[in-house]
């Protein structure tokens, strides 16, 4: 355990974070399983666009690194666009 105040600030807003990257980082990897998981391609285009939404604002954050959420969001449309066939 820190001493120092600042210390124990920094601890404080650390584990903050944690819980929150924790929380987003999992609705991310929710989204893109949904897309797999739809069984028609209305339902997968419906579910990508969800998922794109999320893997942009994490990119956007800092939570993702913005080519980490660009090949998301192109595998996914490239599975989505096969989905139909």
């Amino acid at each position: 355990m820190p001493r120092i105040q600042s210390a124990k600030k920094a601890m404080r807003q650390a584990r903050a974070r944690q819980t929150r990257n924790k929380a987003q980082r999992a609705a991310v990897r929710t989204a893109v399983k949904r897309v797999h998981q739809a069984g028609t391609h209305d339902a997968a285009t419906t579910a990508y666009a969800a998922a794109v939404r999320l893997l942009d604002r994490a990119a956007r954050k800092g939570l993702l690194h913005p080519n980490n959420a660009a090949r998301h969001k192109s595998r996914l449309a490239k599975y989505v666009k096969t989905k139909s066939v």
